[in-house]
């Protein structure tokens, strides 16, 4: 298995680019096409924020089928708070995509990311769509076209060697604010050359969203955009992979992917200069690990100490036990980095240099033992910086 710099067009069989249409008022590339050769297995998972955009809606509705051939990104505008007129832009959207490709309407899918509240510009959209170049390098163009506040692109593959053929993985993302665990400010996009069964990608897809995507945290803010895509079309040929050996290979690349682009989403953060990695071990079960590691990573105070090198981790204890689950603290043990901070219901008498030196890096690890099983999560965050209070501060002015 091989993690290397492409995208979704390093499977066989996709096609992708991007321009500026106009909606962004810089002039950068905001709208981005991806296409699959031939029809494609889809697997997504949404939102659940209780205002989803129409382009959620309306993708959510056609996924379903479990059957698609091509997603329109647009950044720059949510098409969000819209009503019923932004459905109505987004079904447009999916109509001009659909004409552009010669495909029926109901496998055009439609994502789109960036200021609440504003009608797209359809006509500029219209206009730029058939002057969108498709090419099977057009991934990097894709990948720009979707950025919002992001600093730069998201995207890599991975190539895993099967009996008798290797498959390809590509994936992009774009994310920076608004991120919290059950998705949040972030699209994501894979395609795979793969030929799956259908029920066994949809678990598959499930799972590592729910191990990557939905561990990841900027600032406790979900959004109502939040979008996350497989397109798997077969062309690298053979039987459809549904478990056994295969499966599992697959399954661990797909994971590979997820886990890198989830991570670089979290070190892209608005004015985040530090990946926070939570690791919990010792858990009575994997929900209660995942529950403690997502709300450490999630903690304000985690981040604002983090941020300061201050080594308090008061607020790791603090956080916690805000997870609802749990915890015996004769048998909890917390570390910041390899320095070991407390131990069984006692604070430790730790070397102060030693724990600020390790929240100095670009990458912090806080490690907390349960002492209550064998179960184990890992959750990412960031230092929350007054760069990120300033930069949202102006975000529509």
């Amino acid at each position: 298995m091989l993690l290397t710099a492409g995208g979704v067009t390093s499977p066989a069989g996709f096609l992708a680019g991007g321009v500026a249409a106009g909606i962004k008022a810089s002039g950068a590339l905001d709208l981005g096409i991806l296409v699959s050769e031939r029809p494609a297995l889809v697997a997504a998972a949404f939102t659940q924020h209780a205002l989803p955009a129409p382009p959620v809606v309306l993708t959510r509705e056609r996924v379903a089928r479990g059957r698609a051939r091509a997603v329109i990104v647009n950044s720059g505008n949510a098409n969000a708070a819209t009503g019923a007129a932004g459905l109505a832009d987004a079904r447009a959207m999916a109509r001009f995509l659909a004409e552009r490709l010669s495909i029926p309407e109901a496998e055009a899918l439609v994502a789109s990311t960036g200021v609440i509240g504003v009608r797209l510009p359809l006509a500029a959209i219209a206009a730029a769509i058939p002057q969108l170049p498709l090419a099977p390098d057009g991934g990097h163009a894709f990948a720009r076209a979707i950025l919002t506040t992001d600093t730069r692109p998201k995207e890599a593959a991975v190539r895993i060697v099967l009996p008798g053929r290797t498959v390809t993985i590509g994936g992009c993302a774009k994310g920076a604010g608004m991120i919290h665990p059950n998705l949040a400010t972030m699209l994501a996009f894979f395609t795979t050359d793969a030929p799956l069964d259908l029920a066994w990608l949809q678990a598959t897809f499930r799972q590592t969203v729910n191990d990557t995507f939905n561990l990841i945290d900027v600032d406790g803010d979900t959004s109502t955009n939040d979008t996350v895509l497989l397109l798997a079309n077969g062309l690298a040929g053979g039987p459809p992979i549904a478990g056994g050996e295969d499966g599992a290979l697959f399954a661990a690349g797909l994971r590979r992917l997820a886990e890198h682009l989830a991570r670089a989403i979290v070190q892209d953060a608005e004015g985040a200069t530090k990946l926070i990695e939570v690791r919990v071990s010792g858990a009575p079960s994997r929900e209660a690990a995942r529950a403690i590691a997502r709300t450490v990573a999630g903690s304000l105070m985690v981040k604002t100490a983090v941020h300061g090198n201050d080594p308090n981790w008061g607020r790791i204890y603090g956080a916690a036990g805000n997870a609802g689950v749990p915890i015996d603290e004769r048998t909890l043990t917390i570390a910041i980095g390899n320095v070991l901070v407390f131990r069984h219901g006692q604070p430790q008498a730790y070397d102060h240099p030693a724990a600020v030196a390790a929240l100095q890096g670009s990458e912090v690890v806080i490690a907390l033992d349960l002492g209550a099983g064998s179960a184990a999560a890992t959750a990412w965050g960031c230092n929350l910086s007054e760069q990120y209070v300033t930069l949202n501060s102006v975000y529509t002015t």
